[in-house]
Formats: structure tokens, sequence, C-alpha cells
């Protein structure tokens, strides 16, 4: 007896495949991802050479997410230890103020952060530590391009408190 196989085929509409253009549009885009996102939604909607879709609310749900991504992946960037010496390095004063960024624009479409929370406070300590070591043990100069008010707001922001940080970490910080 002949086995069949099935396949199912997975059509989606034109508007499902625009939006998920877009949101790998969002997610690659640069520095701003809330204007990546507002440009997406001109084309999509009102660029008389785009598609001129009509979006329901639900419908921006996955373009308002991968504004959280992309937000997400630019602030670890910049706490992960092994770019502190590469050009797309852009220190911990810039991944504060796009966690702020992220922050707001969470709060103005209410959106939940608290996964993105968790990961950025994971990474802010171990950075921490991997920095005091690199200048402690390997005698590199701090790359923490910020000081110890903004580094302790932005810990805070995360939920941690100065138990949380690694100690020392106060005399790796640039004045303001």
């Amino acid at each position: 007896m002949a086995s069949e196989k099935k396949s199912w085929l997975v059509v989606m509409s034109s508007k499902e495949m625009y939006l998920e253009d877009e949101v790998l549009f969002i997610e690659e885009s640069g520095e701003m991802p809330e204007v990546a996102m507002h440009s997406s939604l001109y084309f999509l909607c009102t660029d008389p050479e785009g598609p001129g879709l009509k979006l329901r609310q639900e419908e921006l749900i996955p373009l308002k997410k991968a504004v959280l991504t992309r937000y997400q992946t630019i602030i670890l960037r910049d706490l992960q230890p092994e770019n502190r010496k590469k050009s797309i390095y852009r220190g911990l004063k810039r991944s504060a103020i796009n966690w702020q960024r992220m922050k707001l624009f969470a709060e103005a479409e209410h959106l939940d952060i608290s996964h993105v929370r968790r990961a950025v406070s994971l990474a802010l300590i171990a950075f921490l530590q991997a920095e005091i070591r690199s200048v402690t043990q390997d005698k590199e100069a701090s790359c923490i391009n910020c000081g110890r008010h903004t580094l302790q707001q932005f810990a805070r922001e995360l939920g941690l408190c100065g138990q949380d940080l690694a100690g020392g970490w106060q005399d790796l910080c640039c004045d303001e």
C-alpha cells in the first residue's frame, strides 16, 4: 500500500506578506526603531507607491513588537564585553538612553517589557564583572562612557540595586 504524503500549503495574504517584510525591516533597522516603524506605516498605508493597506490595531502589534526586538538587540549589543573594542560598540551611556527610549515607547503602546528588563539586567551585571576584570587584571582602560549617576539610574530602572552590581563599578565611570 502506497503511503500518501499530504502537503499543507500555507498561503499568506499579501497584507501578511507586507507586514512580515516590514517587521524584518524594523528588526534590522538602525538606532531608531520607532522611526523605522513609522516609515513602515507610511509605506504600508499612505505612500502612493505602497500597497495602500488599511490596518487594524491588532495588525500593528507585530510592528510594535519588532520595535522592542530591535531596541533589545541594540541595548544588548552595547552590553556584550566582546563588543567593547569594536566599532559597533556605543557604550553604556547609549544602552541607558536606548533603555529609556524603549521604556517610553512600551508605556505609550501598553507593551510589556519585563522579558527585556530581565535580559538587560543580567547582561549589565555580566558586563560590569567583565569590565572590572579587564581593568584590574588586564590593565585595560575602562570603556564605560557614563558617570556614576547615569549607570546607577540605569541599574535602578532595571530593578537592580547596588549589591547586584560588581564591587568597584563606581571607579570605572567617567565624570558627568
